[in-house]
């Protein structure tokens, strides 16, 4: 993973692309720049860095880009409710992941997709190399472990996500208890069936949402629920607009919209399946 990050207005001309710096430099001149960035970044100032994992087609190592915005001023948990991929009948009720103070944690069925990553992996990797979908079956495929098509790219490239931000927790505490629950599924033997996959997982009582759920209720959120990526976000939701009296902490909610590129369809809202979060949605809509 490359330590230089570059900053610069995304510049495309005759043909050439490169990041143009505020002295005249230009960055990344002779390197190759995903569509999806041009399409949505062009002529904005972001920053950039080259990754660990090269380009299938060029052998170089891929650049990564995104918007360049300041940073956090102060510690805050972010919920990400990621709504759900048309192509894939697993991803039919979401997806949640957790931002604990720039640390995004990330739960999955797939062993791979167990991680930490940083704000601008999770949003804006690109769709190149092993994060793109397979150039033929426009999917995830390993056929060929010499060049794996893992189809995990940019979510906000991939979906629209719903956010509730969240200041007054400790942060360091929570980082700790899903380090450690990353641990546990590191340390999980796998299924010699099916090897890529995280042994242990199960939909009702062992996925995204029941990780970061009873996460949550570790720290001393005894009165969060929620087994479903969309019904959890809910309930967490609503338990901080409208039960949580602590005047320490704050709460607010914003939609992250999917930015369209040619390698993901357009997401769709995740159904609640819990009727009582059908109530507490109708009620958020007042904060």
């Amino acid at each position: 993973m490359g330590n230089t990050i570059y900053k610069g207005i995304l510049t495309a001309e005759g043909g050439k692309t490169c990041l143009l710096g505020e002295s005249g430099e230009r960055f990344l001149e002779n390197e190759k720049i995903w569509n999806g960035y041009l399409k949505h970044f062009h002529g904005f100032k972001v920053c950039a860095r080259k990754l660990a994992q090269r380009d299938y087609e060029t052998g170089k190592e891929i650049i990564i880009m995104w918007p360049d915005t300041p940073a956090a001023e102060e510690p805050f948990v972010e919920l990400y409710c990621n709504e759900r991929l048309a192509k894939y009948p697993t991803s039919f009720l979401g997806h949640l992941a957790i931002n604990v103070s720039g640390e995004i944690f990330n739960f999955s069925h797939l062993l791979i997709e167990n991680e930490i990553m940083k704000h601008e992996e999770y949003f804006f990797r690109p769709a190149l190399g092993e994060f793109a979908p397979h150039p033929v079956f426009g999917r995830y495929n390993v056929g060929d472990p010499q060049k794996p098509y893992y189809d995990k790219f940019g979510r906000i490239f991939m979906r629209t996500i719903h956010v509730l931000k969240i200041i007054g927790l400790n942060t360091e505490t929570l980082s700790q208890i899903f380090c450690d629950q990353l641990e546990k599924i590191k340390s999980t033997p796998p299924d010699p069936k099916a090897p890529e996959k995280y042994a242990d997982f199960n939909v009702i009582t062992n996925s995204c949402a029941t990780i970061i759920r009873n996460g949550l209720k570790k720290y001393g959120l005894k009165k969060i629920k929620g087994g479903f990526p969309r019904d959890l976000f809910v309930n967490v939701s609503y338990y901080f607009f409208c039960v949580s009296s602590n005047p320490k902490i704050k709460a607010t909610r914003r939609v992250l919209k999917q930015l369209k590129v040619d390698e993901a369809a357009p997401s769709v809202m995740p159904p609640l399946i819990n009727p009582v979060n059908c109530w507490k949605y109708k009620r958020l809509k007042d904060f």
